[in-house]
């Protein structure tokens, strides 16, 4: 395996450039495929690194192309400076222009080789070559991912301690996608933080023409349930004086929501597109490549009602799951495998990864939010988005994402260490 020559550095994006990699099509099967390979594209910069005493940030590619998530994560360039370290991040298997099979790649049974297992040996393959290539066999490998990224990232640390020093999962659902949890959390917290954005940006509320004063505090408290109902009146003063603005909106808003009720609803079931994520899977061969993971090992069973959430009601059970996947992929879906494959939420005796989760993102709550250890750390984040420490330092950062970043800049510099008197005492 090796990696194949540069293919091109993008003018105006960061300093990476873009190579392929020799990666074998299936790991775990010696006889069906033997020691076929596919193209895998990574991007790699060296711009800071301290050759071949430098640590390694691998970002783990998930669920698209891989130029999408390196144009988005500028805080591990900015950590890469600080730390001397090379930079690679590489593309998923199924994603982007790492296709096994080209345009059959999704066809059955070939899509069967997409697997988060398939996936991570991808991976530590890729770390072990290069560092061979590189002459890098002494400097300290820490993986970063966003959203199922993160989840990558967390399993490769527990797969693959050997090659792995440490992970930052950003984002990161491993207990939600693993059948942990109440179905109906995302697209609650989803509603919750819309209106408590809402609240936060003073947008008009129709205050007392639509509930008394102290029942609709009592209503957002209870529907924005991450949100301190502590502070929330002065909000109500914005009310002031919005008589004459909220009757002039009402015609025009009368119009569009049909407030005669004359008109036939419009139907929003039309344009959903069916797959086995009911969040949504997109568009493209990234989309199929998505839908067939929720239909084998990455749970998605959300449901909304709209009651608790602001969505049309739409239930997502395991019984639903089984019949679209065996209609859409031929294949049964195993609830609870990744639980077993991957410790589910028993990760205690882990070490050194760090779960940063943003009290703005919907997805955090199916994450992991309390340090398990002290080398298993929850960040949590009170202003903080999806994956937003993964971003690039903004004027406009919040103050709990900058500290957020310091103190996981601090931990990888701690981890890059100890793996660096590992290898002195182990060689």
């Amino acid at each position: 395996m090796g990696s194949a020559a540069v293919q091109t550095e993008r003018d105006g994006d960061p300093p990476f450039t873009e190579k392929f990699f020799s990666q074998v099509v299936d790991h775990f099967n010696f006889n069906s495929l033997g020691n076929a390979t596919f193209n895998q594209r990574y991007l790699i910069t060296d711009r800071f690194w301290k050759k071949s005493f430098g640590p390694i940030f691998f970002y783990t590619g998930n669920e698209g192309d891989i130029w999408e998530f390196a144009l988005n994560s500028g805080f591990i360039l900015e950590l890469a400076a600080q730390q001397e370290a090379l930079v690679i991040f590489a593309e998923h298997r199924y994603y982007g222009r790492s296709l096994p099979f080209g345009n059959q790649s999704f066809s059955i049974p070939e899509v069967g080789l997409l697997t988060v297992e398939q996936a991570l040996a991808d991976y530590a393959l890729m770390i072990t070559e290069l560092k061979l290539q590189l002459a890098a066999a002494q400097s300290p490998v820490i993986v970063f991912g966003g959203s199922y990224g993160g989840m990558l990232s967390v399993y490769m640390r527990l797969k693959y301690p050997n090659i792995v020093a440490g992970a930052l999962a950003a984002s990161a659902p491993i207990l939600s996608t693993a059948g942990f949890g109440d179905p109906r959390q995302f697209f609650r917290d989803v509603t919750a933080v819309s209106l408590g954005e809402q609240i936060r940006l003073k947008r008009p509320v129709a205050c007392d023409t639509m509930l008394g004063g102290s029942d609709l505090l009592t209503n957002l408290r209870d529907t924005a349930g991450t949100e301190p109902a502590l502070g929330l009146w002065k909000h109500f003063k914005n009310c002031e004086g919005l008589a004459d603005s909220l009757q002039r909106c009402f015609v025009p808003a009368g119009m569009v929501y049909n407030s005669s009720g004359l008109l036939p609803c419009f139907d929003l079931y039309r344009l959903y597109v069916e797959c086995a994520d009911p969040t949504g899977c997109g568009l493209g061969f990234n989309s199929l490549a998505w839908d067939y993971q929720a239909c084998t090992e990455i749970e998605m069973c959300y449901e909304s009602n709209n009651v608790t959430d602001m969505f049309p009601p739409m239930t997502f059970t395991q019984e639903a799951r089984q019949l679209y996947c065996s209609k859409r992929w031929g294949v049964q879906p195993r609830p609870g495998w990744l639980r077993i494959q991957f410790w589910g939420d028993d990760l205690s005796t882990a070490s050194n990864i760090i779960f940063s989760n943003g009290d703005l993102d919907p997805w955090a709550n199916g994450g992991v939010r309390n340090s398990l250890s002290p080398s298993l750390i929850a960040i949590n984040i009170s202003d903080g988005a999806h994956h937003l420490d993964l971003r690039g330092s903004n004027a406009a950062d919040p103050e709990s994402v900058v500290k957020a970043r310091k103190m996981e800049a601090e931990l990888i510099a701690a981890w890059v260490k100890m793996e660096r008197v590992r290898f002195r005492q182990s060689h």
